[in-house]
């Protein structure tokens, strides 16, 4: 595959292998490794979607984490003399993807071989007999004429 969209943070990105990319602050540490959602696979041929795209891995290396640019922020009311300024730097992490579209294959746990010793069956306990239901009280008004 060539490219691939992962979700990070609530954000889509559209990610080649090698590529580096500024994401909002993730909790992995500089130089470890994580695997982003895959949301879909493209490049070769038809995309895959959804499910089909559940069974591709894509790694990511977390490179540094760093701030962004300074954004300022103003605000202005005409003819009020409302002024306000405020601003901000985001905090951001740099990533690299190594890479993407490895199939991750769970493998089913060992069963035990249960034997009968092991396992006792339980005994087949008869069901109760069913009670009668309590009649419901009504009470009616006869109407005096």
């Amino acid at each position: 595959m060539t490219y691939a969209i992962i979700g990070i943070g609530g954000k889509q990105y559209r990610v080649r292998e090698g590529e580096r990319l500024l994401v909002d602050r993730l909790p992995h540490e500089e130089g470890k490794t994580f695997n982003p959602d895959v949301l879909l696979l493209g490049g070769d041929g038809d995309p895959k979607l959804g499910d089909d795209a559940k069974g591709a891995k894509v790694t990511a290396l977390v490179s540094s984490h760093v701030l962004g640019k300074k954004v300022i922020v103003g605000k202005h009311r005409q003819r009020t003399g409302y002024r306000r300024r405020n601003g901000h730097r985001s905090r951001l992490t740099q990533i690299e993807i190594q890479s993407i579209g490895a199939k991750t294959t769970r493998r089913a746990p060992a069963k035990k071989a249960e034997t009968a010793e092991e396992k006792p069956k339980a005994a087949a306990k008869p069901k109760a007999a069913a009670k009668p239901r309590a009649k419901k009280a009504t009470t009616r008004k006869k109407d005096a004429s």
